[in-house]
């Protein structure tokens, strides 16, 4: 069974950053995309950041140029550099892998407990 634990939310003001951290359980985290996805209250689920097994990312247009997404292999470990952090960006956070053939869709019902950002004032 697949485990994801999300960490390193938190309250933030507006221009702040923060670091996420997912831990992956299994033998299957090296030969998988994976991804951040984010939910906002009254608002559909949101992939945020995207890498693949190899290292090639993607980004909501509405984070680009401000989060950087990265994984190490070796410790079964995917991040989210969160820069310049904006209110708009207040949503619960959660990864999983990700099926690249279907437009980044999380691969796994297994779902961990996500990790709070609230970017305010």
């Amino acid at each position: 069974q697949v485990q994801l634990v999300e960490s390193g939310g938190g309250l933030v003001q507006p221009g702040g950053s923060l670091r996420l951290s997912c831990a992956v359980s299994g033998s299957i985290f090296s030969s998988n995309a994976m991804a951040w996805y984010r939910l906002a209250p009254g608002k559909e689920r949101e992939l945020v950041a995207g890498v693949t097994s190899f290292g090639s990312t993607i980004y909501a247009d509405s984070v680009k140029g401000r989060f950087t997404i990265s994984r190490d292999n070796a410790k079964n470990m995917v991040y989210l550099q969160m820069n310049s952090l904006k209110p708009e960006d207040t949503a619960v956070y959660y990864c999983n892998a990700a099926a690249v053939n279907r437009r980044w869709s999380p691969r796994y019902d297994y779902w961990g407990q996500g990790t709070q950002v609230t970017v305010s004032s």
